[in-house]
Formats: structure tokens, C-alpha cells, sequence
């Protein structure tokens, strides 16, 4: 795989499953190179068939593309199964919510939110939807013409939370709840009168009121001052429930909570279980039959602060409220993936699991049944029920993202969305390894080989996180980098998710101790094992806390021919006051004294740095600011360390997983020329002078 491939990576959306059970939408989406954007459309994919490279089956039963969007995302079903819904963001444009026939015909956008839709569930009923959308102060965000960003008013900032990270400031736009009515969609359509019938209703309105008075008026549900997340609707519709921080303290922790709020209006009501501590809780959904309240959710301690590698567990409790019930394993199983409940049947719940570099798809019942539907390796990313079947969307070592049913535990899949990629670019599938650490600790991870007998010089690539993991799943850095002809090592070691809350909490107060440790022995162990790989000639790179243990690495151990440290958190005291989660970030992780920092700071160690660097950063970075690079950059250059400072315009902590196509490509570009320059392989050549 090369850079220029990065358009055949197709991801898949978690699967909309009509209800007869016939078929299934996916929202499939590609970065594009001309549009130098994200592009895609909605698939409909029959549930009877099988696919291959070359979909051996009835033309009829292949999936083929539904709709014709820019960019199409999210669909869902009504339960009644005669309206979809969906996302549709057009060229530079907000997503707004769209309706077809289910039976097909053109899409019909019932919202104009101005800064777009985030997501939406259907009414019971099927005669309604719920959405998200953010609210703009009044004279900020475009809301008054003629005043641009650089001309409003400015903010002051009372509260440690008011930026994230993507989305810039978020006190002055929040999320905020909205109710709308779904239109006959076989109803004439509405038309903007002109002319004489304009003239009669006095006069010519402003253009986007022109656009607004042809689309249903939603009716707003809540107005707090905060974000208000995972709407889902009561069993009989007459509420919404959701989560928020809606709590007096709610700056200075991060505690949420459950909050419900009748579809006829009225203040939010709290849903608090009799028996649980301080929580923050990701999604929450009623049963099928209405008598239990599913929802996902973290332990805090009694700070409220205290998140360091904290597994996801799946809590039921009744709806008319008491005790809730712990359903998962809280020390073994991470219910995080995916952050989103899937009901099945009358009170049985679907999630996914971090487990050992996959994702796993388990189903919980209210009553404590447990089972794991999908294990092994694969990473699933989304399932819904089909009659007694489930529909999964997953990825692979040889897909970025693909459709599968599974019918008594076999997997069959229905899509090939990968294919061309394996077909144009070619895939080396990891091979997976287990090495003791220093201390006989084992650390799990994966080689991708390139071809031929070598030597080949190695990469260690250290994931971001750090309660994050590598998986099993189509890495399109690993590719880009095989495909040059590296060796590439990638491990999770202790403090990474999907191997318990003990292995991830191994380093609280004391990064860069054993999982240092760890993937250094996870290099030596590999580079003793397999004679193809140069043990002379290794290179170590990391994004996030990957640049952090990087940067920490490079001062401690001096056999790198080089390094790359990308948006890296550097210094905890200076991150503190800049990250958009410094507030409590560093300070559960490292501790909060001056001593506690500066033992664990790459920045506290620059001057023990002899390995030439290069460090990558974001304009935009408000997870680990681009002053964390600036300064981490300018140090070794006042050492002299040969150094370079790659900065990206208008991106932010995602860019190389979500940043513009253009500099994604561009980032892998000069990536491999500093690796020529200072680990040259025999598909990467040094530059000649």
C-alpha cells in the first residue's frame, strides 16, 4: 500500500436493519483526493447472500449503492419500516437529517440546523424523530450576517470546560435536543411562493428563512448549558431519555448522568440509581418492553476525576427506578466500543468489547444471561438484530470495513468493500506475538513483514491513548509503512485497553516505567526471533501518548537511528493549562506535584535526547496543543539534535485518521523521507545528494 491508496479505504457504518429482516443499510465512506474531502453513500445490502471479490451470486441479491450524496452517514430504519433516515452533508456544507421511502425515491431534508445535525432515533411510533443539533449564541458561528469569526464579540472564560478538541469552543454552541415531525413523505411537495404570492405575504424573507419555512418546524426539548448526548425514546414514546452533566459541580468533575424529558416538554428529570457511585455514563436506552433501563458506564472514584484506564460495564435497572445491576465484568471486560447500546428482543442489550486487539460483540439480558456472539480476530463495529440473526459490520487484516450476518455463531459475510484495495495496493497481514517484559510480564502485539529475506530495517509503533490498543483490524499505517519495505512492530503494552482495569492501570503515576519496559522487550523479543528483521537498524514513532512514550524513550535508550513524535503530550505542566483536558488530565495520570511531573515529563529529559527526531503537529491541536511540539522542537534544536517541525494548517488531534485527504497523503509523503534519510530500506532508498 502506498499513500496514493489511501482512497480505496472504505469504512463501514454499524448496519440499519429493515424490520422484515430483508436487508440491511450501510453508510460506506472514502476519503477522496478531488473533492479532498470525506465522500460516500448509503448501500442496501439483501441478507440472503454471500460475497466474494467477485459477488458469485444473483445479481438481485448483490449490495449496491441506494443513494448518490456527497456524503451520506448514519442510516436508521422507522420501526414501522416504510421511512429511512439518514445524514446527508453536501459539498463544504453541516449534515442535515434527510427521510426516504423505504422502497426508494428522493431523499427529503426535514432540518436546517446551522451547525448541523449530530444524530437522531426514531419514535416508536415511527412518526417522529429525536436530534441533535448545536445552538449558537446569538452573534457567534455565522448567527448574525456580516460578522465572521474574527469579529465577534469576545469570551470570557469562567469554567475549565470550554474547548474540545474538533470542535473548538463548545460553551457558547451546545448540543442541544430537538423534536420533529416526520412529513407524509407522498404529500405534495412544499414550494417557496414568489411573485404575487410572495408580495401578498409581504414581502421577500432572508434566504435561509425562505429554506426553514419549507421544512417541518422542530420543537426544541432542552436548553441547558451543556451538552446533551445519546437520545433514544421510551418504549411508548412518551419520553426521551439521554445523558448530560447537568449536576451543580459539573465543571470541576466528569460525572453525567442519566436525564429524562417528556416528548410534550418540561424540565429535565435525573435518573439516578440507588446504589451507584460517581459514574459518568456514555449511552443509555429502555427495553423493548419498557421495564428496564440499560446504560453504559465508568466508575469514578469519589473525586469524580479519577478515569485512568476505567472499563465501560453495562448496568440495568428497572424503569420505574431502584437498584441498578451490574450485568458486565468490570475488571475484565471493556464495554466501551462503539459507546452505544443495541437493543435485541424484549430486554436483551448488544455491545462491544475490548478484548486482546479486538472488538467483540457480547448481548447482555436484563436478567444477567450473558453470551458472546463475536470473538477472535476481528474488530466489530456495529450490530443490529435480524429476526433471530444479527447483522455486524467489522474490520479485518483484510478489510477496512465489510457487512456479515451471523447465524449460529458462523459468520457470513455479505460484502467485499475491500477488495479493490487488496486487488490495486496489496495487504500484509500482521502475524501475532507474545513476548516477556523485563520482569516476565507478558506483552501481546503484532509483526508486519515486509516481503523477501531482508534484513529489514524496523519500525516500533506505539498507539496513542493510553487506555487505546492496536488491533487486528486493516492498519493503513502498518501498510504504507511495509510497503516501503519496513518491518513494523506494534504492541500494547501496560496501560492499554482490552486486557483489565489492572493492566491499564499499571501506569497511573508512573508513565513511562513498565510500559517502556514493556515495548522495548517487545522489540528485542522480535528482532531475537525473526533473523530477516535488522536489529541494527530500527526507528521507534508514536502519535499522542504514543509521541509522549516516544519522546520519554529516546531519552533513556540510544539505539534509534531515528524517531518521529507526533502530537505528542510532552509536558505535563505546560498541558495543563493549554489541552483542551488539561485540567485533570496530567494530573490523574502523572500526579499532581511539581515532582510527580517532572519525573514523568519528556520535556524534564530533552537534554538526554542524541536521537536526530522529527516532531509532527497540528495547528489545531487543542487535545496536545501545538506548543507541546513548538517547545518540545525548539529544545533540541538549542541541543543540537538534528530535529525538523512538520506543522498541518487547519488540522487537529485526528489528522491522521480524519484530517483532510491532501494531508493525510502528504503526512505519510514526509513520514518515508525522513525515514530515507535516516533508515533507508530497500523500497524507501536514501535520497541521493
Amino acid at each position: 500500500m502506498k499513500s496514493e491508496h489511501l482512497p480505496l479505504l472504505n469504512s463501514v457504518s454499524a448496519p440499519a436493519v429493515h424490520p422484515d429482516g430483508s436487508r440491511a443499510v450501510v453508510s460506506v465512506i472514502r476519503p477522496d483526493f478531488d473533492a479532498d474531502a470525506y465522500v460516500g453513500q448509503l448501500w442496501t445490502v439483501p441478507l440472503g447472500g454471500e460475497a466474494t471479490d467477485q459477488y458469485p451470486m444473483d445479481p438481485g441479491r448483490r449490495p449496491r449503492r441506494l443513494t448518490r450524496g456527497f456524503r451520506d452517514t448514519a442510516p436508521d430504519f422507522s420501526p414501522d419500516g416504510q421511512v429511512l433516515g439518514f445524514l446527508r452533508a453536501a459539498a463544504g456544507g453541516k449534515p442535515q437529517l434527510h427521510v426516504v421511502e423505504a422502497a426508494g425515491g428522493e431523499p427529503q431534508p426535514i432540518t436546517a440546523a446551522p451547525l448541523g445535525v449530530s444524530s437522531f432515533a426514531w419514535a416508536p411510533d415511527s412518526r417522529s424523530i429525536v436530534f441533535s443539533a448545536r445552538v449558537p449564541e446569538e452573534g457567534r458561528y455565522g448567527s448574525i450576517d456580516g460578522v465572521a469569526a474574527g469579529g465577534e464579540d469576545a469570551r470570557l472564560i469562567t469554567g475549565f470546560q470550554y474547548r474540545m478538541n474538533g470542535l473548538g469552543y463548545i460553551a457558547d454552541k451546545p448540543l442541544q435536543l430537538f423534536l420533529v415531525e416526520v412529513p407524509p413523505l407522498d404529500a405534495e411537495p412544499r414550494v417557496a411562493p414568489t411573485g404575487r404570492a410572495l408580495m401578498a405575504r409581504g414581502g421577500a424573507p432572508a434566504p435561509a428563512e425562505s429554506a426553514a419555512g419549507l421544512l417541518p418546524a422542530a420543537k426544541q426539548l432542552t436548553t441547558g448549558a451543556t451538552d446533551h448526548n445519546g437520545a433514544s425514546f421510551s418504549a411508548d414514546g412518551g419520553t426521551v431519555y439521554f445523558t448530560a452533566a447537568l449536576h451543580e459541580e459539573h465543571d470541576s468533575d466528569l460525572v453525567s448522568g442519566i436525564y429524562s424529558i417528556p416528548t410534550a416538554g418540561g424540565e429535565p428529570q435525573a435518573v439516578v440509581p440507588a446504589n451507584t457511585g460517581r459514574q459518568t455514563v456514555s449511552a443509555v436506552r429502555q427495553s423493548a418492553d419498557g421495564q428496564w433501563l440499560f446504560f453504559l458506564a465508568q466508575d469514578l472514584g469519589a473525586s469524580g476525576r479519577d478515569f485512568v484506564a476505567r472499563n465501560t460495564a453495562l448496568y440495568a435497572m428497572p424503569a420505574t427506578g431502584g437498584d441498578a445491576t451490574a450485568l458486565s465484568d468490570v475488571e475484565t471486560l471493556d464495554l466501551s466500543g462503539g459507546s452505544r447500546i443495541e437493543l435485541r428482543g424484549a430486554a436483551g442489550a448488544l455491545v462491544l468489547n475490548n478484548a486482546r486487539g479486538t472488538v467483540e460483540l457480547h448481548e447482555f439480558g436484563a436478567a444477567g444471561a450473558h453470551s458472546v456472539h463475536l470473538e477472535g480476530s476481528r474488530v466489530a463495529t456495529g450490530a443490529a438484530a435480524a429476526g433471530p440473526s444479527l447483522v455486524v459490520s467489522f474490520s479485518d487484516a483484510s478489510t477496512a470495513g465489510d457487512v456479515a450476518v451471523l447465524d449460529g455463531g458462523q459468520l457470513r459475510r455479505l460484502t467485499d468493500f475491500s477488495a479493490p484495495l487488496r486487488s490495486v495496493a496489496g495487504i500484509t497481514e500482521p502475524e501475532e506475538l507474545t513476548f516477556p517484559s523485563a520482569d516476565g510480564y507478558p506483552v501481546h502485539g503484532w509483526l508486519v513483514r515486509p516481503a523477501g529475506a531482508g534484513p529489514h530495517p524496523v519500525l516500533l509503533n506505539i498507539h496513542g491513548g493510553p487506555f487505546a490498543q492496536f488491533t487486528v483490524a486493516l492498519f493503513d499505517e502498518a501498510q504504507v509503512y511495509v510497503g516501503a519495505g519496513y518491518a513494523v512492530l506494534m504492541c500494547n503494552p501496560r496501560g492499554s485497553a482490552g486486557y483489565g482495569q489492572d493492566h491499564g492501570r499499571s501506569i497511573k503515576e508512573r508513565m513511562g516505567t513498565v510500559d517502556m519496559q514493556d515495548v522495548l522487550a517487545f522489540l528485542d523479543g522480535a528482532v531475537a526471533k525473526f533473523e530477516e528483521l535488522d536489529a541494527d537498524n530500527v526507528g521507534i514513532m508514536g502519535g499522542s501518548y504514543g509521541g509522549y512514550l516516544t519522546a520519554w524513550t529516546i531519552s533513556h535508550d540510544h539505539r534509534f537511528r531515528a524517531a518521529i513524535v507526533e502530537r505528542g503530550f510532552l509536558d505535563p505542566v505546560s498541558f495543563t493549562g493549554s489541552s483542551d483536558i488539561g485540567w485533570f488530565f496530567g494530573g490523574e495520570y502523572t500526579g499532581s506535584s511539581a515532582e510527580q511531573m517532572a519525573a514523568q515529563s519528556p520535556m524534564a529529559r530533552v537534554h538526554n535526547v542524541s536521537t536526530p527526531a522529527l516532531v509532527i503537529h497540528s495547528e489545531e491541536d487543542l487535545r496536545c496543543p501545538v506548543e507541546q511540539g513548538q517547545r518540545y522542537f525548539t529544545a533540541l534544536k538549542q541541543l543540537g539534535v538534528e530535529t525538523g517541525f512538520l506543522v498541518f494548517p487547519g488540522e487537529n488531534h485526528e489528522l491522521s485518521r480524519s484530517g483532510t485527504p491532501h494531508h493525510r497523503k502528504q503526512r505519510f509523503d514526509e513520514i518515508l523521507k525522513w525515514w530515507a534519510r535516516y533508515l533507508p530500506s530497500a523500497g524507501n532508498p536514501a535520497e541521493r545528494p
